[in-house]
Formats: C-alpha cells, sequence, structure tokens
C-alpha cells in the first residue's frame, strides 16, 4: 500500500542515497524527495531510482526552473516538489509525464496549480495555514484535490490535519537530518507508518 507520506532528504549525500531509500521503503515509505539545494542531488537521485525506482516513486524537491525538471527526469526521477507555484515547472513536468507537487498557500495559487495541470498541491508552510485555515481552503477546492502539508507536520498532529482535510504529508527533519544513521532514519519512519495506519485504519 503506498502511503501519501513523501520523505524530505534535504541534505543526503549520494553515498548514503541508495541505503536510505531502501530503508525507507522497508519502512514503507515510497514516495522520496530530494530538495535540489542539498550536495549532489541529481547523483542521489539517479541512485535511488537505480535501488529503489521499480517500486518507490522518486524525485526532487526544491524545483524552481523547468530546466531542472528535465534533469530530474533525465536521471530518472518522476516527482518533482517545489516551494512555490511556477506554471513552467507544472507544464514541464506534464509533458514529461512525471508528478507535479507545487507551493502553494493562497487559493489563487491553489486554483492556478490545479489549472496548470499539478497532480496535487504542497501547503507550505502549513504551519502559517493552520488547520483552519485549510477547513476554509477545502470548502473551495474540487473535492479530489490532493492536498499535502509540509513545513511543522509531523505525526504528533496528522490527526488535526486529517480532520482539516489533508490528504498526505511531505515530513523532512521528523524523518531525516544529515549525519542520521541508517537504523535511525529506519525507526523514525516505521514510528511514522505506525501513527499513519493507526489513523488510516
Amino acid at each position: 500500500m503506498s502511503r501519501p507520506l513523501i520523505a524530505i532528504l534535504r541534505g543526503i549525500e549520494r553515498r548514503e542515497a541508495a541505503e536510505v531509500a531502501e530503508a525507507l521503503v522497508d519502512a514503507g515509505i515510497d514516495r522520496i524527495e530530494v530538495p535540489l539545494n542539498s550536495p549532489d542531488p541529481f547523483e542521489s537521485i539517479g541512485r535511488m531510482v537505480a535501488a529503489v525506482g521499480d517500486t518507490a516513486l522518486i524525485g526532487a524537491g526544491t524545483v524552481l526552473q523547468a530546466e531542472q525538471v528535465a534533469h530530474v527526469y533525465r536521471v530518472g526521477g518522476q516527482l518533482v516538489v517545489s516551494p512555490n507555484c511556477d506554471k513552467a515547472v507544472i507544464k514541464s513536468c506534464k509533458t514529461l509525464g512525471m508528478q507535479s507537487f507545487p507551493g502553494v498557500l493562497t487559493p489563487t495559487e491553489c486554483f492556478d496549480a490545479l489549472k496548470w495541470g499539478a497532480d496535487g498541491l504542497k501547503v507550505f508552510p502549513a504551519f502559517q495555514m493552520g488547520t483552519e485555515g485549510l477547513k476554509a481552503l477545502r470548502a473551495v477546492l474540487p473535492p479530489e484535490t490532493k492536498v499535502f502539508m509540509v513545513g511543522g507536520v509531523g505525526p504528533d498532529n496528522f490527526e488535526d490535519w486529517l480532520k482539516a482535510g489533508a490528504n498526505g504529508f511531505g515530513l523532512g527533519s521528523n524523518i531525516y537530518k544529515p549525519g542520521d544513521a541508517v537504523a535511525e532514519i529506519a525507526a523514525k519512519a516505521k514510528d511514522i507508518v505506525a501513527m499513519w495506519d493507526s489513523l488510516a485504519a
């Protein structure tokens, strides 16, 4: 079962990329993004794709330009996550058959992203919108819209966000910090998966 949880591996190094990706997939998280402000991000993405690309959705975060989308595609990535809502980035993703999750915070950005073909919305920073803001936003969004919350979210507040209308989450420091041992990452991922499964049951 693919859970709507995206592991954000900001700062990961290429030497650990494959092993960390394998640990995450084993723990039950099969959507992984490597932010482009990490060391050698395209190399890391390529290594993850080689290791788990047949069972996981691998891609890049902090994607700001259409040229970066093409580079992600060339190394085998299929997921593009951005902190902003950029028409050229979204359109490039759809042209290449990739999944696009642009960053949004206002209704205008949400509807622009959907109009341009986004597969889902990344509300960022989620803590700025808050659960009451999400409830208001969900009242006007098309009901099928996939809304992922990123920034200030974690297993401790999954339930509140789900009740407000969230579909999934992007998880950064809750799951990975540079220097973490693989066993530590795996343990955190398993705890997050267990919390998700208890709420989704």
